[in-house]
């Protein structure tokens, strides 16, 4: 309170060197400034985003991904995922001034506010992507005082980060239809892949969704996706901001997306990984995914082979010996197979000392020249000057 009265008399001091006729002007200015401040201070910003936890193989890609504490597939974008060619359709469709504004846009506000008066109803929307950030962040029913509130929410925004910080916000949040929120999570679940490696057809499917989130489904909707996305391929044509050569191929591209489950390549690794590191979203990791397909394959074809003679599950744990890094990780021969205990994880698992031992002891045997790497020890019942082993 102290500081505040002291920027008051300091302000009040500076606005007597104005005219006069800018005085009065001024005073309110410095009044509904002093106001906001302390409304900030009163009622702090403190967005609170739960995301899903997601496990990263050597080169980026999602090998795992788990739902967030609230349910959600909300996935945080890493580094560099968000490219240049994402960041400007986005703005150009949602909010063109958006690197120009406060938070508020009062030409959108006053032009909405007269169409919609003049129309009877609301056929015009001022918000800018600070605004729906507001909105995202505390969802409330749209009424006249619950637009004032996202209004000093956007300001607050602003105020306390910056521009790109607020754009990933929205691109953390934006909803995709159910429980799909934010581009990261809805190129993975729809396209199998980064939101760095989408085409600009993809790019601008997805800019179109967030305001018709139920009623525009993948899958379900494609020819009427294929019409709203070219409808705004052209308008980036007729910008100028985009590649006119990109557009022609992103008008033709075809549309073949669709709900993906999501991904879960190395399923108990991704457990273990995820208990260990509770408190990351995103958990990066050595795991090579060639490697770790191509094993997985090897193994389960393996154990087809043999199912009849007993043998119904394995485990394969794949490690480079100069880094120890892990390569791949098979805990079972089938995540699915519940039959057979495919949810446990077989690197972990308890075994027998006996067959603990066993390595060391061929070594031992080796060294002594007792026996040769070629040599085969029958597995059978034997008596030792009259004691026998159970195993």
């Amino acid at each position: 309170m102290i500081f505040s009265e002291a920027i008051h008399i300091k302000l009040s001091q500076l606005a007597k060197q104005f005219p006069k006729e800018l005085q009065l002007s001024f005073a309110f200015w410095l009044q509904l400034l002093l106001f906001f401040i302390a409304l900030d201070f009163q009622y702090p910003l403190k967005p609170n985003i739960q995301y899903s936890t997601i496990i990263t193989s050597s080169d980026s890609t999602v090998i795992h991904a788990f739902l967030s504490p609230d349910q959600k597939w909300r996935m945080r974008p890493e580094q560099g995922e968000i490219s240049s060619k994402l960041e400007k359709a986005i703005i150009y469709k949602e909010d063109q001034f958006f690197y120009y504004h406060f938070g508020l846009n009062p030409f959108s506000i006053a032009r909405a506010l007269v169409i919609n008066t003049i129309s009877g109803k609301r056929t015009s929307g001022a918000s800018t992507i600070t605004m729906q950030v507001a909105r995202l962040l505390s969802p409330k029913k749209r009424t006249y005082a619950n637009k004032i509130a996202e209004m000093f929410r956007a300001l607050q925004l602003e105020l306390h980060f910056s521009k790109q910080k607020i754009l990933e916000i929205y691109l953390t949040l934006a909803p995709y239809g159910g429980n799909i929120e934010g581009i990261k999570a809805a190129s993975v679940l729809y396209f199998e892949k980064s939101p760095a490696n989408m085409s600009l057809a993809e790019i601008a499917v997805l800019a179109v969704i967030p305001n018709r989130p139920n009623s525009l489904k993948f899958g379900k909707d494609n020819i009427e996706l294929i019409k709203m996305r070219n409808k705004w391929l052209r308008k980036f044509k007729a910008s100028g901001k985009f590649d006119t050569t990109e557009i022609n191929d992103a008008l033709i591209e075809p549309l073949n997306a669709f709900r993906r489950n999501a991904p879960q390549l190395a399923p108990q690794f991704s457990y273990r990984i995820k208990r260990g590191n509770p408190d990351m979203d995103i958990i990066p990791t050595h795991l090579d995914i060639v490697q770790q397909i191509k094993i997985q394959s090897i193994a389960k074809k393996y154990i087809q082979t043999i199912y009849a003679q007993g043998v119904h599950n394995c485990a394969v744990l794949l490690v480079e010996n100069k880094t120890r890094k892990v390569l791949a990780y098979i805990g079972s021969a089938d995540f699915e197979n519940t039959e057979d205990a495919g949810q446990v994880d077989g690197i972990v698992a308890i075994r027998s000392p006996g067959s603990t031992l066993k390595p060391y002891l061929y070594g031992l045997a080796f060294d002594a020249g007792q026996l040769c790497p070629k040599t085969i020890i029958s597995d059978v019942p034997i008596n030792y000057s009259g004691y026998e082993p159970e195993n």
